[in-house]
């Protein structure tokens, strides 16, 4: 008696698989034949509009210089764009125009140890913008980008140099990114 009330159990359950498998079908079908695609990078571009960027190396204006900063910075941003936009790289007359200069770059005393010395060194970076906008002009500024980083007094500057300004010029490429094109 058991065996049976299996069977039917099972005869009921293959029934409603029977119903439901064409439904599944279906619905695979049409899922496999509509696509939607979304990008999360986070630009907000009517590619429709803008479809060139021009980005000018900029110069280091700072009266304190480490010599690779510069190319390093230039090269980020332009990567920045290149890797997270569809966006053309022209040499003049782009839809979107980056230009500006590194304006500061310096190190300064963070905070003291009870003994009176200097524990912590603040090393920071700033880059002057100018952002124009060719097919939306109430979008163009001119603005300042700070980044920083420290280190322990204990470390030398140059041994911890290359990497501090890796990360500053990091962050200041993501600011520059976000504050043109995601508009967020």
């Amino acid at each position: 008696m058991r065996l049976s009330g299996i069977s039917k159990v099972s005869d009921s359950y293959a029934r409603c698989l029977r119903r439901l498998l064409p439904l599944c079908l279906l619905s695979i079908l049409l899922c496999s034949a509509c696509s939607i695609s979304y990008k999360f990078n986070g630009a907000s571009i009517d590619y429709s509009k803008t479809k060139t960027i021009q980005i000018k190396d900029f110069p280091i204006r700072s009266s304190y210089v480490w010599g690779p900063m510069g190319p390093m910075f230039n090269n980020q941003l332009k990567d920045q764009f290149a890797n997270h936009t569809q966006l053309i790289q022209v040499k003049r007359n782009g839809d979107l125009k980056i230009e500006g200069e590194i304006t500061q770059y310096q190190q300064r005393n963070k905070s003291v140890s009870a003994e009176g010395y200097s524990a912590q060194t603040e090393l920071s970076i700033t880059v002057n913008v100018r952002f124009t906008n060719n097919a939306k002009h109430e979008e163009d500024f001119e603005r300042q980008f700070t980044a920083s980083s420290s280190y322990e007094t204990t470390q030398s500057l140059n041994s911890v140099q290359e990497e501090l300004v890796t990360e500053m010029v990091k962050d200041l490429c993501d600011q520059i990114f976000n504050a043109t094109v995601a508009n967020w």
